[in-house]
């Protein structure tokens, strides 16, 4: 019992690492532009130009592919799907649609507005934060998933077979023997 708690903390701690990982992969080319921008000493150039949107637009298209999975993941989670697309609309609201203006605004102007150098950050924070709240509500409702998956076995052992580990296995199928009257031989 007392192994449960350091189990869930070393699960939460990984799923951590692992988004934090992906967000590190994604903004890593952008992270070289930059470099390169402040190397030739324009980075406030950096923050005129649509590279922050994209990195925002990219990390809005991971968070709603991770709100779509935790979606699917269980057709018993339908209590949850209006929480979850609430999610996606907020996502594609508040990041990916003001993104791709952004980018499109950006790219066709000459004369880019001051306002950007603020917009972009933000826009690529409230993108962090809604992807790491993507993959945690995912990873949430696929442990829900399996927890109430292994609740309904142990609720019903009638079909299966227990060993010494206490595990459940399923018994063997009992298929019918081949005789030799069958026609089809």
């Amino acid at each position: 019992m007392s192994d449960l708690p350091e189990r869930k903390e070393h699960q939460s701690l990984s799923m951590m690492y692992g988004t934090y990982a992906d967000i590190l992969f994604v903004l890593f080319p952008f992270l070289v532009i930059g470099m390169q921008r402040l190397w030739e000493g324009r980075l406030y150039e950096a923050l005129l130009r649509p590279d922050l949107s994209i990195a925002a637009a990219i990390l809005a298209g991971l968070a709603i592919g991770k709100f779509v999975l935790g979606l699917v993941t269980n057709r018993d989670l339908g209590r949850y799907k209006e929480r979850i697309v609430f999610f996606i609309a907020l996502t594609l609201f508040l990041v990916l649609g003001p993104a791709i203006i952004l980018i499109l605004s950006i790219l066709g102007s000459t004369d880019v507005p001051g306002f950007v150098t603020f917009v972009q950050p933000v826009l690529l924070i409230i993108a962090i934060s809604l992807y790491t709240t993507a993959v945690s509500i995912s990873n949430l409702l696929t442990r829900f998933g399996d927890h109430a998956t292994a609740a309904g076995s142990e609720e019903s052992e009638s079909g299966r077979d227990q060993t010494n580990s206490g595990r459940n296995r399923p018994v063997p199928l009992d298929l019918p023997r081949r005789t030799g009257n069958d026609p089809t031989v």
